[in-house]
């Protein structure tokens, strides 16, 4: 299924030399995962406190939310380059991989429910299924497939979709009628996101067992 994922070789390629300066300078895989996870923390309650008071400064952060999403994508390539291409594969860094996504997921994610205090379960829902993904994601590896990143909504593609969204938000609360305008859009958002989400909690268990099907 296409994937923003299916762009990572590429955006790795362009990381490289970075990477191998971060190296020389002793910055491990590890802290680079430990540091996306804690800025996306402490962003998603920022971003959450300002919805939370409707200040005006919530649209402030709102359309930075693209621009730090991409340092996201960019930190967690350049983690996964440290441990692959510099010797810094561990247990731990597989471990904090993971639950680091999903931390730094749920805290970016789950403050837009501020937005459609209407239909906050829904969102919630909706955020739930995007981390089951991930999880059935990993769980390949305990039926002995790969770890599966198919999509058609994955991790990067969550990221693209809220970059977007944080640029919708701060162009709809500019308007008087823009907080219900931006709810509206929300809940499509909410409808659509689950779909796909389903979608991708299928692919990734189907491709896993046929991958193990086809090695027996």
């Amino acid at each position: 299924m296409p994937s923003v994922y299916n762009l990572k070789p590429k955006f790795q390629n362009l990381l490289r030399p970075l990477v191998g300066k971060l190296a020389s300078w002793g910055v491990t895989a590890n802290m680079v995962t430990l540091a996306a996870m804690l800025g996306s923390i402490a962003y998603g309650f920022w971003l959450g406190y300002l919805l939370s008071c409707r200040a005006d400064s919530a649209r402030d952060a709102l359309i930075l939310l693209p621009l730090f999403l991409f340092c996201r994508m960019a930190l967690n390539a350049v983690d996964g380059m440290l441990a692959r291409e510099h010797g810094q594969k561990s247990l731990l860094g597989a471990y904090l991989n993971e639950v680091g996504d999903v931390v730094s997921d749920f805290a970016l994610y789950l403050p837009f429910m501020l937005l459609m205090p209407r239909f906050s379960m829904a969102w919630v829902t909706f955020i739930g299924l995007c981390l089951l993904t991930e999880l059935v994601g990993v769980m390949g590896l305990t039926i002995g497939a790969n770890r599966r990143y198919d999509g058609p909504f994955g991790k990067s593609d969550r990221a693209t979709l809220f970059g977007i969204l944080g640029i919708c938000g701060w162009h709809m609360l500019r308007q008087p009628e823009g907080a219900a305008s931006m709810a509206t859009i929300l809940l499509w958002v909410c409808l659509t996101g689950s779909a796909l989400s389903f979608l991708t909690l299928f692919n990734r268990v189907a491709n896993a067992l046929k991958e193990v099907r086809h090695a027996d």
